[in-house]
């Protein structure tokens, strides 16, 4: 599959892809918002956390290199993530992608837009308290190495340090869909329905941007 930027005139048989990202803090809720997403709405849920634990678990020197990074709490380099990003959008049979924790930084940003031209047509911010993040991340049972209370405000540091001004930035180009993740997960889908209901061909327009609802700050 040829991955093609929304909106560029190009050949008739290249896909014309639509792209959301899903930002929030560790423990916002991501991963479960994007299943509930995907089976309601048709996209394609991947998961920048799952690949590259994915790519961990394959034994590869890469996965080795991701592996001390996670455990350390910062962010794997931008050409690497977006390399494995870029591959599982190419194996997939789907022009309708929903990427889950991504991005991550600015770099993240600009690497991605640069190696696929793309970009996304609107950002989903699930805001939500550090402690109710931090309670959820302790209370769940996935035996994931990075879930540990010292790696846990590692991570939330880096959130607030590095990818808080990557949504700033989407903020910037209106294209910012804040939802309040602190609440339980029916009610968090239901504002995010009301966000993917809008219709199958809805465009973020820098118009909206200016309500108060799509404030980050």
């Amino acid at each position: 599959m040829d991955l093609h930027k929304e909106g560029d005139r190009g050949s008739g048989n290249q896909k014309k892809v639509k792209i959301v990202f899903v930002i929030g803090g560790p423990g916002s809720g991501k991963g479960t918002q994007c299943k509930k997403i995907a089976q309601q709405f048709g996209y394609t849920h991947l998961s920048v956390g799952e690949l590259l634990r994915q790519e961990i678990n394959s034994g590869s020197e890469t996965g080795s290199m991701i592996q001390k990074i996670m455990k350390e709490g910062n962010l794997v380099p931008s050409d690497v993530t977006v390399r494995l990003l870029q591959q599982a959008m190419q194996e997939m049979d789907s022009d309708k992608f929903l990427i889950d924790g991504f991005p991550r930084n600015e770099e993240n940003v600009k690497t991605f837009e640069n190696l696929t031209t793309m970009e996304p047509e609107f950002i989903l911010y699930l805001d939500c308290p550090q402690e109710e993040m931090e309670r959820r991340l302790l209370s769940r049972n996935e035996e994931r190495e990075d879930d540990n209370i010292e790696t846990i405000r590692k991570r939330f540091k880096v959130f607030m340090e590095s990818t808080l001004p990557a949504v700033e930035y989407y903020e910037s180009k209106g294209k910012v869909r804040k939802v309040d993740a602190g609440k339980s997960i029916d009610e968090v889908f239901e504002s995010i329905k009301a966000i993917f209901s809008q219709g199958k061909d809805y465009k973020v327009t820098p118009s909206r941007h200016n309500c108060e609802c799509c404030s980050i700050l």
